[in-house]
């Protein structure tokens, strides 16, 4: 594919993504600040570029969007290399994030769990401990995804892609806005000292 093709994908998975799948969008949203407001906090798993989203939509609600603001707790599951090995080590490698949600997960959290293929064994059985636990689940997946990671999601949102870079593109695209929405619905748009600075510059 050339650039020109390239980009047109992109272009149609999100829009794809956002005709399909806003109200899922504002329900995540919405699911967060009541988890937030209540003292719960946000688990997110995922494996190789999912693995990385999740530390990167953590970091939103640990450090900031947008606005000066209380820090969110959310834990991306994938960071604590000692406890990935051990587990993988002494168990399964399909309990990394189980055993995790096990450990820390409690009723009334919220678990975010990432595959764009929906296929991966690892995200399943944590979404499996999730709802065993009470926690609410939020599946993040493409097109070939939905069917299986449903079961165990309360939520679920599919891009309507087959290719992991599109659907990839679009969950980090969703993530933004997430974030976005809850800290504006939380903290009603204070906006740091730091983004006053780069506006005036």
């Amino acid at each position: 594919m050339g650039l020109d093709d390239e980009l047109t994908a992109h272009i149609d998975a999100i829009r794809g993504t956002v005709a399909g799948s806003s109200t899922v969008v504002a329900e995540v949203a919405a699911l967060l600040c009541s988890c937030f407001e209540q003292g719960g906090k946000l688990l997110i798993c995922g494996n190789g570029g999912s693995a990385a989203d999740a530390q990167h939509f953590a970091a939103e609600f640990v450090n900031h969007l947008r606005f000066d603001r209380r820090a969110l707790p959310a834990i991306a599951l994938s960071t604590d290399t000692s406890v990935l090995t051990s587990i993988a080590n002494d168990r399964r490698y399909e309990e990394v994030f189980a055993r995790q949600v096990e450990a820390i997960g409690a009723a009334g959290d919220v678990l975010i769990a990432i595959s764009t293929s929906g296929a991966s064994a690892n995200v399943l059985a944590a979404l499996g401990a999730g709802r065993q636990r009470g926690l609410f689940t939020v599946g993040f997946t493409g097109e070939l995804g939905a069917e299986r990671m449903a079961p165990d999601c309360d939520l679920l949102l599919a891009v309507p892609s087959r290719e992991t870079a599109r659907i990839q593109e679009c969950h980090e695209f969703v993530y933004h806005v997430i974030a976005g929405m809850v800290e504006e619905q939380l903290f009603g748009g204070v906006v740091s000292e730091k983004t006053e600075i780069a506006r005036s510059n």
